[in-house]
Order: C-alpha cells, then structure tokens, then sequence
C-alpha cells in the first residue's frame, strides 16, 4: 500500500471542518483590520529564497526542496510566504497604484527538515504584510493581529517574546560583538559544526540555533548588548509604547532573531505551552530593506507568520474544545422507491436555500438511516414512506427534543427553515 509521504500528512475531514472555522474567523479579523488576500504559486525560482532570506541561512542550505525542470531553471517549493509576496508587489507594480498595501495569505509552505511533532516537510501557515509604512504602530497592529487570531482561535497559553535587531549597520555591529565574544578558545570548541561555521559567516544565526548545547553556551557568553542606533532606539520606544495602549504583554528577549537575514528592527515571536521544543507557533518583523533590495523603492514593511499545524497540536495539547461538528441541518429518511425520489427532489429545493442536508446513498433500512443522521448528528431527520406520499407529506423530528411534527411538501423548506432560526 502507497503511503504518504514522510514528514506530510492527510487532513481528515473531521478536522478539516476545525481548519476551516479557524480560516474563515482569520479571515474575518483581517478583512476588519484592511488586509486583502494575495495568493502566489507554490514553486518560484531559486534565487528569490537565496536572495531573499539569506545564502547561509538553515533554510537555504539544508531545508529547501529545490530541482531543476525541463527548461533548465532552478525552481523551488516556497520554504516561506514574505518573498514571493514581495516579487509579486513589485512584478505587477502594485506599488505604483497605492505605495501603502496590506496582504495576507493562507496556504502550504515546505522545507525539507527531519520530521517530527510540530515540524512537517509540508505545512500551513496563515501570514500577513504590509508593505509601505516605516511607523511604528504598524509593528504593533501587526503584533495585535497575530494575538487576536491566536485567541479567536482559542488558544490561551501563549507568551510574546520581543526583540529589536536594528538597522542594517546595527546587525552588523552585533554581529562583529558576537564574533568576539565567541571567537576565543575555549568557548568555540563548545558550539556545535553549524555554530562554528556561523561563527564566520553570519554570526546573528548563532542566536538561532536549535542545538540545545548551543542554547546553553550562547546564553551562558552572551546577555545583552549596546549596538542599536538613535533612530532605531526611539523606533523600538514607539513599538512598546503602542503594544502598552493595546494592552498586550510581552517578554525582552535578546535572542529573538528569527531565522531569515531580511528581519530588521522589530522581531517578535509567539510561543505556546505544551509543544516541547517545537514551540513557536507564530513570529515575524519589520523588514525595511527587503523591497529596495529586490529592485523596488526603499518601503518599509512589517509581516508575520502563523503556523497552523502548531497551533492544532496546542489546541489540543491544551484542551481546548475545537471539535466542528459536520454542520448538517437535515438528512431525509425513506421508505421506498417513490419516496426516495421525492426526497431527492427535495434535497434540491433545501440546498438552493442554502440548507445543508443529506440523503442516504447506500439502501439502508429506516432504522440503521436514523443511526446515519445521529451519526452526522443532523438537527433535523425528514422521514417520508408511502403513507406520507399518499398524504403529500412528511414527518420532521428535532434529534434534540425528539419532537415531531407532520409537515406538508409545499412547506417544507419554510417549516425547516423556522426550526433552524
């Protein structure tokens, strides 16, 4: 037997309808706050990953699924949403239109990394961007956004951890401190193989790193440090400012850098209880260079993106009620041929008023169909045998008060659209 691929998995329809409700609420709480759904191909070009997130970082070099096709160019599966985002605001000149614009995205990103709980080779994220702004309260809206689909969701056991990356010229003074603090001996012999190689290369990505021994030495040579600009300080002071108006709590963490090279200034990552290591569920940034350095004008933008692989296991780590139902309002139970048909028409008239309902397709017996609605858990059953074909009518039960009540054809759609209000 074929099985799926390691490191995917199949969305079953039980929980697919959770997906959905979480999807359609997201949807609704950023249409509230102006952001218009964007949606780009799963395969791009190589170069705009390696350009755009960084040659040495983890998802470059190790976690990309990249090939080349038939006319010879190297294409790979998007590892991430911001960089395709940002090719198609600028490829379609969005930006010529209205500078300012505010997009968001739901959909599948893959990385090849060794699977586990919390980390598929395919998985889905719901993200946002605007691009356009350099204010600081666009940090902050976009914070909001992320802690308000967090709880529309559900999810109550987070914590928002923050940071402040600076300017280009502050990243690289951070980067020059951290090369000498861990440069000396014995502290380098400490780091992992990857550590030592960004040791050199990009040191930032050090802070990053998923090696629990390195956690340790980072955190054990390296606290804090002076390397943020003037401007770059009073924008980080406006960002805490605004979260402070909107009452959301957050935690200072210096080693919040995030794993992409575009990230400046404000960083942020959300993380949930019960996870283990794969605990991020959500994080993002201000990016201000990203749009000039793909050709564009110089605009600032901010973005994250949420994972919604990890935000079901917290839900269900924490216990949270997220069972959907089917959401079936009618099945229609039958005896007999002529009955049947009857009840076919009928689905056809309900499902034009927008009534989900159903009927059985496999010539059960009236009792082992009502076993079928209480499995759907329908809120109505309409039975219709041969009696009631004489009567020109039918009997609707409620599955909840067992009550029942004889209905005529021509009413039908009318009484079952009473006992749903």
């Amino acid at each position: 037997m074929i099985k799926a691929i390691r490191g995917t998995k199949d969305i079953l329809p039980d929980e697919s309808r959770r997906w959905q409700k979480i999807e359609d609420e997201s949807r609704g709480i950023l249409n509230t706050f102006g952001y218009n759904e964007i949606r780009t191909p799963l395969i791009e070009e190589t170069g705009l990953f390696v350009k755009t997130v960084g040659e040495d970082t983890d998802i470059v070099k190790k976690e990309m699924f990249s090939f080349v096709d038939r006319g010879q160019r190297d294409i790979s599966l998007r590892p991430e949403g911001t960089a395709a985002i940002v090719r198609a605001y600028l490829e379609n000149n969005l930006y010529k239109a209205q500078t300012f614009q505010k997009f968001f995205y739901i959909g599948p990103m893959f990385r090849a990394e060794r699977p586990q709980a919390g980390r598929l080779r395919q998985f889905h994220q719901i993200g946002i961007e605007a691009i356009g702004s350099n204010h600081p309260a666009l940090d902050a809206e976009v914070i909001n956004i992320l802690i308000k689909l967090l709880e529309a969701a559900g999810l109550k056991n987070y914590q928002l951890k923050l940071n402040n990356l600076g300017c280009r010229e502050d990243r690289k003074l951070l980067s020059k401190i951290l090369k000498e603090a861990f440069s000396k001996r014995p502290t380098v012999r400490l780091l992992c193989d990857d550590c030592k190689r960004r040791l050199k290369a990009n040191p930032l990505r050090m802070l990053d790193c998923k090696n629990e021994n390195c956690k340790r030495v980072v955190k054990g040579h390296f606290k804090t440090a002076e390397y943020l600009c003037k401007d770059c300080k009073e924008h980080f002071d406006e960002v805490i400012r605004f979260l402070n108006l909107l009452k959301i709590p957050y935690l200072a963490d210096p080693y919040i850098v995030r794993g992409l090279d575009y990230y400046t200034r404000t960083v942020f990552e959300v993380t949930a209880q019960n996870l283990g290591a794969q605990n991020a569920i959500g994080a993002g940034g201000r990016y201000d260079n990203l749009i000039s350095d793909m050709g564009g004008p110089k605009l600032g933008a901010c973005g994250f993106a949420l994972g919604l692989d990890r935000m079901m296991l917290a839900l269900t780590a924490n216990e949270n009620s997220m069972s959907e139902k089917n959401g079936l309002a009618l099945f229609i139970a039958t005896i007999g041929k002529t009955a049947y048909d009857k009840a076919f028409s009928l689905l056809n008239e309900l499902r034009n008023d927008k009534i989900s309902c159903d009927i059985d397709y496999e010539n059960k017996s009236l009792k082992s169909q009502m076993r079928a609605a209480d499995k759907m858990e329908a809120r109505l059953v309409l039975i219709i045998g041969d009696d009631e074909i004489k009567r020109q009518e039918a009997v609707l039960r409620d599955m909840k008060t067992k009550e029942q009540t004889n209905v005529k054809f021509t009413g039908i759609v009318d009484m079952v659209k009473a006992k749903l209000e």
